[in-house]
C-alpha cells in the first residue's frame, strides 16, 4: 500500500485542510504483507472519525493499512475536526466540503473509481452519523455505508446535555427531528425512494453509551426496508472494538473484485 498525508486548499472551506490515502499497491517486497491492486481505479471507503479525533486516528489506533490491502481497496480519511460533517451554524461548511468537494479533489489526486458500486463509507461515534448521513443524503453515490457505535440518534437530548457548546456551534440550537440533519427522517426519505438505496451495516457494543440509541435507529431502518445487517455484543466505546469491527466492515463490503 502507497501511504501518504496530503494537505490541499480546500474552496469550501476557505483554507488548508489534510486527509490520510491509503492507496492499494500491487506488491511482494514488503515483509508480512501481501498487496493488491487493480490496474483500473480502485474501489474506495471514505473512512470517517470520531468527535474528539482527526484524520489520522484511525491509521494511528487501528491496522486499517494492513486490512484493506489485502482487498485492493483505497481508504481516504478526511479531517472534519468537531462539525458532526455538517454545514456549521457558526463555522465551516464541513458537509459540503465533504459531500461535494472531497470525493472530486481525490479523484483527482489518485485513480480512485467514480463508480457507483466501487464506494462505500463507514465511520465510528460521531464519523458513523456522517457516514450514514452521507449515504442516506446522496443514495446514487454510495453502495454501502457502516457505522461503528455511531451517534444515530440526534433526537436524544442527552447529546446536547453531554455536549452544549459543539450542538450550539454545529446546529445552532435548532430542533433537529424532521430535518437534514435527523437519520431517521433521512431513512423516512430514503423508503420513499425509486431509486437504489445504499446496504447499511451498524454495529454497537451492549455496554457503549450510545447502545440505546442505536436500538432506535435499527428499528427505524427495519421499519423503512433498508438493507440492513446489525451485528451487537459485548464492547463499550473503545478502540480495541473499532479495531475487530472494522475487520467485519471490510469482510462485509460488496466489493466487485473480491474473490
Amino acid at each position: 500500500m502507497a501511504l501518504m498525508t496530503c494537505s490541499f486548499f480546500s474552496e469550501v472551506l476557505g483554507f488548508n485542510t489534510e486527509i490520510v490515502a491509503i492507496i492499494p499497491q500491487a506488491t511482494h517486497t514488503q515483509v508480512g504483507l501481501q498487496g493488491k491492486a487493480s490496474s483500473d481505479r480502485h474501489p474506495t471507503l471514505f473512512l470517517l472519525h470520531g468527535l474528539s479525533d482527526d484524520h489520522t486516528i484511525w491509521l494511528r489506533r487501528t491496522s486499517i493499512e494492513r486490512y484493506a490491502a489485502e482487498l485492493g481497496l483505497a481508504v481516504i480519511m478526511p479531517n472534519v475536526q468537531r462539525s458532526f460533517y455538517t454545514d456549521m451554524a457558526y463555522g465551516p461548511d464541513y458537509w459540503s466540503y465533504l459531500s461535494l468537494e472531497l470525493p472530486r479533489i481525490v479523484r483527482g489526486f489518485f485513480p480512485l473509481s467514480d463508480k457507483r458500486e466501487d464506494n462505500f463509507v463507514a465511520g465510528l461515534s460521531m464519523g458513523g452519523y456522517g457516514a450514514f448521513k452521507w449515504a442516506l443524503s446522496c443514495p446514487d453515490q454510495f453502495a454501502a455505508a457502516a457505522s461503528l457505535s455511531g451517534a444515530l440518534n440526534m433526537n436524544n437530548d442527552e447529546h446536547i446535555a453531554r455536549y452544549p457548546k459543539d450542538m450550539q456551534l454545529i446546529f445552532g440550537g435548532e430542533p433537529l427531528a424532521g430535518t437534514k440533519h435527523d437519520l431517521l427522517h433521512l431513512l423516512d426519505a430514503g423508503a420513499e425512494l425509486n431509486g437504489p438505496k445504499p446496504l447499511l451495516y451498524q454495529c454497537c457494543g451492549t455496554e457503549d453509551f450510545l447502545y440505546q440509541d442505536n436500538l432506535v435507529f435499527r428499528d427505524h431502518a427495519e421499519q423503512c426496508s433498508f438493507d440492513l445487517t446489525y451485528q451487537e455484543g459485548p464492547g463499550n466505546h473503545t478502540w480495541d472494538y473499532w479495531d475487530a469491527r472494522i475487520q467485519d466492515v471490510l469482510a462485509w463490503l460488496p466489493l466487485q473484485n473480491r474473490k
